[in-house]
């Protein structure tokens, strides 16, 4: 199979390395979009299922012979989302949040197809700030990925819940949306009391940095699940190409069953995968500690993206004139083959 590899990111920071991000193509074939599909996805673990899948061939192997793939390798969900809106990609990897915004702001184009990871963020404390519970976040610097985003909304919803509101709505606690990146720095520094972080951000802030783990944020959650990696889709392309969706479907649930199996090969294939993006790998311990806090499923967990709407409509995220999410599911039938669901 012919296949072609972009990468977009900005500038990233591994374990406390900075990396320029570049914007690389590798064709065998001159550009086109036909006979193709154009995959994004994060260099991060929570993102296995796409990393894996393209690095260990499921996906191609599974696509066939006519059909060229395409990766993207983004560092935020607005990028993926503008790609989406500007046909630059077909299908993505992206967390509840940008999932939601997507499809109401596409006219109900831009659909969940599958979910691909479970759980993994946590709330993180500096080693020098004394918040032991919730009782202690009066005052205190906190710290999140940017606005909007599914660690920005579980904060706000977790501080308002508890009767707190941060300092720009006129409560006390200074919520500062950051990048990953930042984060880790504000952390050297000392700058912030906590930061609610997705893995291996939280693991590195935890063994790297000496933060105390305070929960995890599954622990919030009934059945102690919730949807924070999706897989959605191009209504558009979906329609124009059942078949090529269908295998690609297909194959990643055979790359989540493979994940689930293998989480020591999972290590090994992701830690080579940083290191040929990035420039800079994980350590073991690292990777094996991040990926344990994660479940890795097909199970997109219907309830908890609904769930997350309503916490971003309290937030005001959603808009002042109500949301209508009916028909963001697609469902599959034995064959992958795909069917609109409410």
């Amino acid at each position: 199979m012919k296949t072609r590899s972009v990468i977009l990111v900005g500038i990233a920071t591994i374990a406390g390395l900075s990396v320029l991000g570049i914007a690389l193509s590798f064709d065998d074939d001159a550009a086109s979009h036909d006979n193709e599909i154009r995959i994004a996805y994060f260099p991060n673990i929570g993102h296995a299922v796409p990393i894996m899948g393209i690095e260990n061939g499921f996906f191609e192997k599974s696509i066939g012979n006519n059909t060229i793939i395409e990766t993207r390798v983004f560092d935020s969900g607005p990028q993926v989302i503008e790609s989406l809106f500007a046909n630059s990609i077909d299908v993505a990897y992206v967390g509840p949040g940008p999932a939601i915004n997507g499809f109401l702001n596409s006219n109900n184009n831009i659909k969940i197809l599958a979910g691909s990871a479970s759980g993994g963020a946590s709330f993180i404390v500096h080693p020098d700030s004394e918040i032991n519970s919730i009782s202690d976040f009066d005052g205190k610097k906190i710290a999140a990925p940017q606005i909007g985003n599914t660690q920005d909304v579980s904060l706000r919803h977790y501080l308002s819940e508890n009767g707190l509101r941060p300092a720009e709505k006129g409560g006390s606690v200074v919520v500062y949306n950051i990048s990953n990146p930042d984060i880790y720095t504000l952390f050297v520094k000392g700058d912030v009391d906590g930061a609610w972080v997705a893995e291996p951000w939280a693991t590195i802030l935890e063994t790297e940095l000496d933060g105390k783990r305070l929960f995890h944020e599954e622990e919030l959650w009934p059945d102690k699940q919730f949807a924070s990696v999706l897989l959605i889709a191009n209504s558009e392309y979906v329609e124009k190409n059942p078949q090529v969706v269908s295998a690609f479907l297909s194959s990643h649930h055979e790359t989540v069953d493979w994940i689930n199996q293998n989480p020591t090969e999972t290590r090994i294939i992701f830690n080579n995968f940083l290191d040929s993006y990035l420039g800079q790998p994980l350590s073991d311990d690292v990777i094996d500690i991040a990926l344990s806090n994660l479940e890795i499923t097909s199970d997109p967990l219907h309830d908890s993206v609904f769930s997350f709407a309503e916490k971003a409509d309290s937030l005001g995220y959603l808009g002042r004139n109500g949301y209508d999410l009916s028909g963001i599911f697609y469902s599959l039938d034995s064959n992958y083959n795909l069917e609109e669901n409410s």
